[in-house]
């Protein structure tokens, strides 16, 4: 059983900053991939940035520059420090895992609003 748990999310104005994090317990292998989505309402699911064990770091274009995504291999938690954060921004935010043995999970998601 693995369990992603998520938080950081909350009510920000535009231009402000957030941190979340994302801590992954259970009995796992170790983690390969560790990345962060989000979803608006009415849209897709969308990639917001991941990290490998590497660790190669990839962003999506909407976000580059201004989030960092990081990990804690040692605590088996990411992090994503969003900044200078626009009302479009504004989404639930889900933490993903990919271990090594390809196992996915996700979390529960916590809610990112954006808004003067």
């Amino acid at each position: 059983q693995v369990r992603l748990v998520e938080s950081g999310g909350g009510l920000v104005q535009p231009g402000g900053s957030l941190r979340l994090s994302c801590a992954a317990a259970g009995t796992f292998f170790s983690i390969d991939v560790m990345g962060w989505y989000r979803q608006a309402p009415g849209k897709e699911r969308e990639l917001v940035a991941t990290i490998t064990s590497g660790p190669n770091i990839n962003y999506a274009d909407s976000v580059k520059g201004r989030f960092t995504i990081s990990r804690d291999n040692a605590k088996n938690t990411a992090y994503l420090q969003m900044n200078s954060l626009k009302p479009e921004d504004t989404a639930v935010y889900y933490c993903q895992i990919t271990t090594r043995a390809k196992y996915v999970y996700w979390g529960q998601g916590t809610q990112v609003t954006v808004s003067s």
